[in-house]
Formats: structure tokens, C-alpha cells, sequence
């Protein structure tokens, strides 16, 4: 097999990493034998949950460490290098891939297009000591889990996630991304989210989709017909009791570079890829955490008034949920347990179309 082949394969392979929303923010740039430029950006010209583009820096990081796991199948070690002169919102990493005879293929290899979110309630059965243990060995040591496990703590996180979610539907910029984001009657989609793997019953699914018609349509359900509480509940609150656990991955130092986050999204695929290798399911729970962020540093997000305020008691509902020190250190979060896999998912742009021309 020649190195273009090889390259391509693992291309094929790194694609396959979670991105928000299905953004696929990534672009790939063959620079020669064995070495790729990756070119990035971030969404947060258009997107009010990436203003600070954290969230698509922990997606690049997913990718190149599923870019490494895919490489060590082919006897390959891969080593990553950000370029010094590109910004913060478009990072270029350079990657070389080089020939190791005693490395040993990654056994999440066989994860990488397996892993997938699910949005529906899961098993409320309890993880084992063994999961625990293997899922906390996945991300290495400058990070750490905080567990939210028992009956009350989760309850808690319940409203957490249903008070955050208020927060997003009554949002005009929310509203704008969901609509650009949701494909609706589908079961997969290769750039956007199905409607059917929103985790909604069909009635609700219908519902949503004729008030989202327009932001005018939202405002009068919201304001006479309590438009929020159907997707609050099914989509939040059921889902957050229904699980195993929720997990917060916390760095060892608070996140402040575009490294620490590129980083952090490595530590974040391992998880995910483990906890799919133990044939768990997972979601992510990023809205708290970003509007939590948005409180503390006084980030602006929404022209309608009031939202500050709500942004301000989502984050102290999450610091007296989790404890301060968590929460200024968490990077991630989300509920795992035991289900179903999602019978409809986000696919992914065909690698022709991630490629652009070398330019050298």
C-alpha cells in the first residue's frame, strides 16, 4: 500500500471524530509522504455556543487523536504541531506520521465509527467498579472524573440541564443555529443533525418543526402555550435522570489556551471511544458549561434582555451542583450508561470534500 493510501485511510478514519453540531470543522491539506496539514476553525461568527470557539478547539483535539488512533493501525506514531502563525480562530497543525515497528495498534481503532450520541433515556442501572476504573484510565493524568451518580445528585443535574435548556429556546441566537442545524424528516445526515436523533417522540418532533418556522412562532408558543416544556422534558430533564451517571472531565489546570482545549478534546475522545469499547452510550452536556463560562467571564450572547441574568443562576445552580473548584476546572460533560445504540445519527462529509489543493 503506498503512503498516499495509507494517509488516506487515516483521514478517512480521523473524519469520523465528534464535532458540535456535525461542523466538521476541519479541512485536510496532503502535504507529501506521511504528513498532512489539518487547517481548523472555529464557528463563532454564527454560533452563540462557541463565541469563545472552546467548543470547536475540543473538536479539533477529538480529531487529531482519532487521527492517532487510526495511524497506529497502520504501524505509525503521530506527532502533532500547531503553527505558531496561524489564529486562534482558523489553527493549522501539522502532522507527521512516522514508521514505529513495536507500536502497538490502539484497540479503540474498532470504536472510531461505532461511537455515536444518544439522546434517549438510558439504563439507570449503576456502572461497575471495572467501568469506572477503565473509563477514568482512558484520559491520562493531567485530567480526572467527578462522578454524579446517585438518585438525588442526578435529579439535581435534571433541573440543571432543564433550566439550561430554557435558556436555549428562548434565545433568538439559539434559535437561529437550531434551524440551520436540524435536517428534518431523516434518519442520518452527512453536514447536519436528524431530526430523528433529536431524542423527541414524533408528536414532539412535528410540533418543533412547525414552530421553528419562523422566531415570531417561537415567541407566541413560548409566551401562551408553554412552547418549551415538551422539548425541556423529553429532551432534558427525563434523559438527565435516565442514565447511569453524569461525568464532569476536569484538567488538572483550568483551560485558559487554544492548547489546553485542543488537548482536553483528545482526553475527551478517549473517553468517549473507551465508554463505546465497553458498549456504553454517551451524551454530551456542553450547554451548562457554556453559559456557566459565559457568566463568569461577562461574555455577551444574546441581544434580548434578561438572559444575563438566567446564564448567572444556571452558573451558580452548577457550582453549588458540582462544587466551585469543578466547576472552574471542568472542559466536559455528559450522562453515560447502558441502551440502546442511536438507530439515527450524524454521518459525516465524504473525505473528498474535507481535502483541499497542497499548497506546499
Amino acid at each position: 500500500m503506498s503512503s498516499q493510501d495509507v494517509i488516506a485511510q487515516i483521514l478517512d478514519k480521523a473524519r469520523w471524530a465528534p464535532s458540535g453540531d456535525n461542523t466538521q470543522p476541519w479541512r485536510f491539506e496532503v502535504l507529501g509522504d506521511l504528513q498532512v496539514r489539518v487547517h481548523g476553525f472555529d464557528t463563532r461568527d454564527h454560533c452563540v455556543y462557541d463565541l469563545d470557539g472552546h467548543p470547536s478547539q475540543i473538536s479539533i483535539g477529538a480529531l487529531l487523536e482519532t487521527a492517532a488512533i487510526a495511524a497506529s493501525h497502520h504501524g505509525l506514531e503521530m506527532r502533532s504541531t500547531r503553527r505558531p502563525d496561524s489564529t486562534e480562530e482558523r489553527p493549522v497543525f501539522d502532522l507527521q506520521f512516522l514508521p514505529d515497528p513495536a507500536l502497538a495498534a490502539d484497540p479503540l481503532y474498532a470504536s472510531i465509527e461505532r461511537r455515536s450520541v444518544q439522546r434517549r433515556p438510558l439504563s439507570m442501572q449503576a456502572l461497575t467498579a471495572e467501568q469506572r476504573q477503565t473509563l477514568e484510565a482512558a484520559i491520562g493524568p493531567a485530567y480526572s472524573i467527578a462522578w454524579i451518580d446517585d438518585f438525588d445528585a442526578r435529579f439535581r443535574m435534571a433541573k440543571l440541564l432543564f433550566h439550561s435548556a430554557k435558556l436555549r429556546l428562548v434565545m433568538p441566537e439559539a434559535y437561529q443555529v437550531h434551524k440551520d442545524i436540524i435536517e428534518w424528516n431523516a434518519q442520518f445526515s452527512t453536514e447536519r443533525v436528524p431530526d430523528q436523533a433529536l431524542g423527541a417522540d414524533p408528536l414532539t418532533t412535528r410540533l418543533m418543526q412547525f414552530v421553528m418556522h419562523s422566531w415570531s412562532r417561537v415567541e407566541v408558543f413560548n409566551r401562551f402555550f408553554a412552547g418549551t416544556w415538551a422539548p425541556r422534558i423529553q429532551l432534558d430533564f427525563i434523559p438527565g435522570l435516565a442514565c447511569a451517571a453524569h461525568f464532569l472531565l476536569l484538567a488538572r489546570h483550568p483551560a485558559q489556551t487554544i492548547d489546553d482545549y485542543v488537548a482536553a478534546g483528545r482526553a475527551v475522545q478517549r473517553f468517549w471511544l473507551t465508554a463505546t469499547h465497553l458498549a456504553l452510550q454517551l451524551q454530551p452536556e456542553v450547554t451548562p458549561l457554556v453559559f456557566s463560562r459565559y457568566a463568569r467571564g461577562n461574555v455577551p450572547f444574546s441581544r434580548k434582555p434578561g438572559l444575563d441574568a438566567l446564564a448567572r443562576r444556571i452558573d451558580q445552580r452548577f457550582a453549588e451542583l458540582v462544587g466551585t473548584d469543578a466547576a472552574a476546572h471542568a472542559v466536559f460533560m455528559g450522562r453515560v450508561g447502558t441502551g440502546k445504540p442511536a438507530s439515527a445519527r450524524s454521518l459525516r462529509r465524504p473525505l473528498a470534500d474535507l481535502m483541499l489543493p497542497a499548497k506546499g
